[in-house]
């Protein structure tokens, strides 16, 4: 896999069909943790809920476990993680541990030498019980740089209450589906959809999924590889949007709300019933609990694919979404790998899921799964002829934050499907 071809990668890594065997090989490997004690610094996205338990739990057992090494655990808002990240590693003062987005991203770090390779250090239940391609999407030159933890496809997620309170009786499959149903809930007197714009790529989340639809495998791969949007695809995508966005399907102010942060968010508009549904990762469900009046799963959530565009060039049931991993810094300790063979493990990894309710990447844990919208997402993307990762991801931090700016710039009245295209390609000449 070179460079920029993740964005090709297979339904990654859920069924539990696909086997471990090109990584049972290191599994025999012995603890590769110092001598003398060891001092880390851990940097995730959880903060709030029982997602920051989960990472405070995890260390503190680790740590028992492990005597004389201890980690720094910091808790940072999702919406700042990247950019403080990328400052700490070209300060080279990078956290030891560090949640790994992967795509062009990580290439970018790879590159610049700021990850350590775990290819031989892999070991144990990581090797064992998590498929080969479950790794694939943290893969670069057949080297693996991350641990995965969770699979998280994409999709709309929504209040089945809300649902049937519209009258809507059958999850909508097309866009002209959707769009009656969208008619059904504005004259319900309910807001259709949530959209946290204010933070940009959930709003480029959109134009995302219509890219998907548009455009074929082949040419998405070339945008990967060669930063190509000449097909006229990524402009009927850009087109697909400005229809949808005319029916007027969002929020009442959704320029101005975050995605995640507090009840007023597209998440927590969710989760109180102040909106219908919102296109999202398959860790929204977490999100969602942690902001409804109990912090308890929305009882009544559930979940279908994105629609099919009719005409359109992609493979119908292409899926998007990503494998969130953990990475090391170069000069992290060798606990550091210790850490990661740990968080791979199923009584961890089944922790992981009951605290941010997304599925897991160990099919031992992924047992434990029960709920509905999960195990209907997990039959999705490991049924689905093309999976991507997030188009941001894929093209790294300064294409990806091109791209998601003018997808909010056009949903505010101040841009044009063309003028998504100059964006990206402004930015890619850049580089």
């Amino acid at each position: 896999m070179n460079r920029r071809s993740i964005g090709r990668i297979a339904a990654a890594g859920t069924a539990a069909l696909l086997t471990a065997g090109a990584l049972a090989a290191c599994s025999a490997g012995d603890s590769q943790s110092d001598g003398g004690d060891v001092a880390m610094t851990l940097w995730h996205n959880a903060s709030t809920g029982p997602g920051k338990e989960f990472w405070d739990t995890t260390v503190a057992d680790f740590e028992a476990d492990n005597p004389g090494v201890t980690i720094d655990v910091q808790a940072i808002q999702n919406e700042d993680l990247d950019g403080k990240l990328q400052t700490a590693l070209n300060a080279g003062d990078a956290p030891d541990v560090f949640l790994q987005r992967g795509g062009g991203k990580m290439a970018a770090m790879v590159e610049a030498g700021q990850l350590k390779d775990l290819t031989d250090s892999i070991a144990g239940a990581a090797a064992e019980e998590i498929p080969e391609a479950a790794y694939s999407a943290n893969t670069l030159d057949g080297k693996i740089y991350a641990m995965p933890v969770a699979v998280l496809p994409g999709g709309m997620f929504y209040s089945q209450d809300l649902f049937d309170e519209a009258g809507i009786t059958e999850n909508p499959t097309t866009m002209d589906e959707f769009d009656d149903a969208v008619s059904k809930l504005k004259d319900a007197g309910i807001a259709p959809v949530a959209l946290g714009a204010k933070d940009a790529w959930p709003a480029a989340h959109w134009y995302y999924w219509f890219a998907l639809r548009e455009c074929s495998p082949d040419t998405l791969a070339k945008a990967a590889d060669e930063r190509d949007f000449s097909d006229e695809c990524w402009i009927r995508a850009g087109e697909d949007l400005q229809d949808f966005a005319a029916t007027e399907p969002f929020n009442q102010g959704f320029l101005t709300t975050s995605a995640q942060q507090g009840a007023g968010s597209s998440a927590g508009l969710v989760a109180n019933h102040e909106a219908s549904m919102e296109l999202m990762g398959a860790w929204d469900p977490g999100v969602i609990a942690s902001l409804t009046p109990d912090q308890q799963p929305l009882p009544d959530l559930a979940w279908f694919p994105f629609p099919e565009v009719e005409g359109g060039d992609g493979e119908p049931g292409s899926m998007m979404g990503g494998v969130d991993g953990y990475s090391c810094s170069v000069d992290a300790p060798d606990a550091c790998v210790d850490f990661l063979n740990y968080i791979g493990t199923a009584d961890v990894q089944k922790a992981y899921y009951e605290a941010f309710n997304a599925p897991p990447v160990n099919t031992v844990a992924q047992e434990a799964v029960t709920e509905p919208y999960l195990q209907a997402i997990l039959e999705a993307y490991n049924a689905a002829p093309y999976a991507s990762q997030w188009l941001d991801t894929v093209y790294g931090q300064n294409v990806g934050n091109a791209l998601n700016v003018a997808v909010v710039d056009m949903l505010a009245g101040s841009g044009s499907p063309e003028q998504i295209i100059e964006a990206v390609d402004a930015a890619a000449a850049k580089e």
